[in-house]
């Protein structure tokens, strides 16, 4: 992938997860807008089936005679007599109606009993949209001449304005208190709702939570978080063998990449890779990195070449415009909201350079375009004060439930220790978990969906716990046969027995591409061996074309993936003569295992030839 190419894919996956943690900023006084205290009913209050409509506020929520905006909602009424009312928004902050379908779906059988308000935010989708043709995210100029173009009236569209909006849709439909469904960055509507209409707040399902800082702007963090690395090989017994500290490795890594480049392991990849935010990267990242400075380059290459082929996001035109407006307007950033854009900049440049949030990576490294595309609201000015959470907030004690990934945008840690301004907030931490946690594959995602059914319906908080670990990390990539620890099957002798764990290597290997929590790699149709042939995903079925994983052992045959979630492989092993082997012979292999598990290696039944074997778990 070109650098410039690999730093709009960095940011595009900031976009969606958010950028820089900054240091606290003083707090501003902030004027509480005035609300009317009744609003005419709307006609779809009387509504059976989905009702669209619009809603005309006030553009300044403190100023009622001020221009007048029109917000769109989608009213769905519950399929039987109605418990309560969902207000649900999916995040972004981008538009909310787009993801109705999503939302129905997600909550399924709880609208049978409860009522579903979605409102497009003011200045998004079909809410007043602002739009800037031609805008650029990644183009400071262009930022700036939308910012001109739209003019003052843009301050208003923040997420202090937006929640009177939404709560206004609520009493033109009649409702009562909400339960409030936030997504990302719907939480932190969700938050600004609590603080500024907190009777009409019933309770609040906060999935992967946007947070805020000392003065109640949401932080965006660009960091990496070097620590994940030895978070993941700590609790595996095979990467804690690798030679080194995780971290310091890695940093090793970063500074030999950076005295001598490898056009096919680019920064800003290596650093995605070390976001841990899929399988694949937290079981290998570890050992690729060791062994790429051991002169052995092919894993991390593996790995890397991944990530040149994952579409971006594009993050131009007119519509990202509500999207700025937002994100600078709600924002806390390392510098001055009164500041110039020219002076802006110097002071993003000293706070990384001063903090190195990026560490081991700096900004040199991600290439010349990071640091025009850095913090696109150096360019955008912020003259209102629009805190989200308002300083000193004093929040309903309804119940809330969090629910935060170990590997999403914050820290279980610091989203629980924000969350504490909810007096009835109960956090739960998601093991390996990574962001929308409701929304994701697998068991996980299964599990955290019916814990928001649950939780919506009866606002209490339920005793299971979600679990994404379902992997652990991988120890050395083997060099030859001969380096591969023989699996224990009795009735082997030690030469078959690495023949066997050399089939088993190889499958494995590439069942670990299709891990439901995968996104790259589950997009993957086929891939080179590591040392060579080729592996080709198909629907429930991986087949390996004398893919070599093992020096010198290539591999043939289909894996079946079934639904309980075992892989049956089907194999013809063949080292070769100089590898230790059984004289180059071909050996039948058939094994039976269970694909994804947070075990060293798990339980293996089949054959080896013909002769049964049985291979006792590693835990």
């Amino acid at each position: 992938m070109r650098p410039k190419a690999l730093v709009t894919t960095l940011m595009t996956a900031l976009v969606s997860t958010g950028l820089a943690v900054s240091p606290p900023l003083p707090a501003t006084a902030v004027t509480t807008p005035r609300t009317s205290a009744s609003v005419p009913p709307h006609e779809c209050a009387g509504a059976s089936v989905r009702c669209d409509g619009t809603l005309a506020v006030p553009l300044d929520w403190g100023d009622p005679a001020s221009e007048r905006i029109e917000v769109a909602f989608a009213w769905v009424p519950a399929a039987k007599e109605a418990t309560g009312t969902i207000l649900a928004n999916p995040g972004g902050p981008l538009p909310a109606l787009p993801d109705v379908p999503r939302l129905t779906g997600t909550l399924g059988p709880v609208l049978d009993r409860m009522n579903l308000l979605v409102v497009d935010p003011r200045g998004l989708g079909e809410s007043s949209p602002l739009l800037c043709p031609g805008l650029k995210l990644t183009e400071p100029e262009s930022v700036a001449a939308c910012a001109a173009h739209l003019g003052p009236r843009s301050r208003f569209f923040t997420a202090d304005q937006a929640v009177q909006d939404m709560d206004a849709v609520r009493r033109a439909l009649g409702a009562g208190p909400v339960t409030f469904y936030g997504n990302s960055y719907g939480t932190a509507y969700a938050q600004a709702y609590a603080a500024r209409r907190p009777k009409g707040l019933a309770a609040a399902f906060l999935d992967s939570a946007t947070i805020t800082g000392p003065d109640g702007h949401v932080l965006w963090p660009m960091r990496f978080l070097p620590e994940r690395l030895s978070f993941v090989c700590g609790r595996s017994r095979a990467c804690r063998e690798l030679p080194g500290d995780p971290e310091r490795t890695y940093a090793r890594l970063v500074a030999h990449l950076r005295a001598r480049p490898d056009p096919e392991v680019p920064p800003p990849a290596l650093m995605s890779m070390g976001r841990m935010t899929e399988p694949v990267f937290g079981r290998e990242v570890n050992a690729a990195a060791t062994a790429y400075l051991s002169g052995d380059p092919a894993p991390l290459r593996r790995l890397a070449g991944v990530l040149s082929g994952v579409p971006s996001q594009p993050i131009e035109g007119a519509e990202w415009a509500g999207y700025l407006a937002y994100r600078c307007g709600d924002g806390s950033f390392p510098f001055d909201r009164d500041a110039g854009p020219a002076e802006r900049q110097a002071q993003l440049e000293r706070y990384f350079a001063r903090e190195r949030p990026l560490a081991p990576f700096t900004l040199a490294d991600l290439g010349p375009d990071a640091r025009s595309g850095l913090e696109f609201c150096v360019n955008w000015p912020t003259p209102r004060p629009a805190p989200v959470l308002p300083p000193h907030s004093d929040l309903p004690a309804v119940p809330v439930l969090v629910a935060g990934g170990d590997f999403d945008t914050h820290t279980p840690a610091e989203v629980a220790r924000a969350m504490r301004v909810f007096p009835g907030a109960t956090f739960v931490r998601v093991p390996f978990g990574t962001h929308s946690l409701a929304w994701g594959p697998g068991a996980a995602g299964e599990c955290v969906l019916a814990m928001l059914r649950s939780f919506v319906l009866d606002h209490r908080v339920p005793r299971t716990r979600c679990d994404a670990e379902n992997y652990r990390a991988s120890g050395a990539f083997p060099r030859s046969l001969g380096e591969l620890a023989p699996l224990p099957a009795p009735g082997l002798d030690v030469e078959r027995q690495r023949v066997l764990a050399a089939g088993y290597a190889t499958a494995a290997d590439a069942v670990a591409r299709r891990n439901p929590y995968n996104l790259a790699h589950g997009r993957l149709t086929e891939q080179a061996g590591l040392r060579g042939g080729k592996v080709t995903f198909g629907s429930g079925s991986i087949d390996l074309d004398e893919a070599a994983f093992v020096p010198g052992v290539t591999v043939t045959g289909r894996i079946t993936l079934r639904p309980e979630g075992k892989a049956a492989a089907s194999l013809t092993v063949s080292p070769s003569a100089s590898d230790g082997g059984a004289e180059g012979r071909v050996h039948r292999v058939e094994l039976v295992w269970e694909a994804f598990t947070a075990r060293e290696r798990p339980a293996l039944s089949g054959s080896f030839d013909g002769t049964p074997v049985k291979v006792p778990e590693r835990t």
